[in-house]
């Protein structure tokens, strides 16, 4: 039976998935959740996800999972044999650290990118302006974030090594959101933040998914 995952194509947590699951080159059938109309907070949903949240993925009858991460970590462990290996399961050491900086990217850097992409795609589909008082905490918190990226780009092609993870899968949702900001030059200054960037978003597995990131009319 296919995998069923139920989210929106521009949602940050569901793309997330998406991305591991093209780079397992896996078939699944991508059912729409309507966010604007509250769909995931409608009761057939909270059967599977309590919280009311996106993204869900069904594998079959046997398992329901939500959180993103840890459905990304159970595609990347569950086919490891398949397409790109995410969680370097065959070396312990490169495996530790590619939970490393999983947990830095949820733990470090979301929490510093969030609100900024918050404020220029979703506060004006609420007709709001972008606080900008926001955005100037956040841009220094992320500033902080990437000088420690920048650093350890140095010495690696990718985040946990000289090979691509779930470490660097987690960053781009969010990351290609930011770069249509005016903050894109936080990215763009750090020679070796760029050049990780530019090498992830060009992966055949993230472009097709980023043709479906279209939020609102950017």
């Amino acid at each position: 039976m296919a995998l069923k995952l139920y989210g929106a194509p521009v949602s940050t947590c569901t793309t997330r998935v998406t991305i591991s699951l093209h780079e397992k080159d896996l078939d699944f059938e991508l059912i729409p959740v309507d966010l604007f109309v509250g769909e995931h907070k409608h009761p057939h949903f909270l059967s599977k996800n309590p919280f009311g949240l996106i993204p869900v993925l069904e594998d079959g009858d046997d398992i329901t999972l939500f959180e993103s991460r840890a459905i990304t970590a159970y595609v990347a462990e569950k086919f490891k044999e398949t397409g790109t290996d995410l969680i370097r399961h065959k070396d312990i050491k490169e495996a530790a650290l590619v939970k490393v900086w999983i947990e830095i990217e949820s733990q470090q850097y979301q929490p510093a990118i969030s609100p900024i992409v918050y404020q220029y795609f979703v506060a004006p589909i609420q007709g709001k302006s972008p606080d900008q008082a926001i955005v100037d905490a956040n841009v220094e918190k992320l500033r902080k974030v990437l000088d420690v990226y920048e650093a350890k780009l140095s010495q690696s092609k990718y985040l946990a090594g000289d090979f691509y993870s779930l470490a660097d899968l987690h960053h781009l949702p969010y990351t290609y959101y930011f770069m249509k900001t005016p903050c894109a030059s936080l990215v763009n200054e750090r020679p070796h933040v760029k050049a990780w960037w530019d090498d992830i978003s060009s992966r055949p597995a993230f472009k097709k998914v980023a043709e479906g990131m279209i939020f609102g009319d950017k």
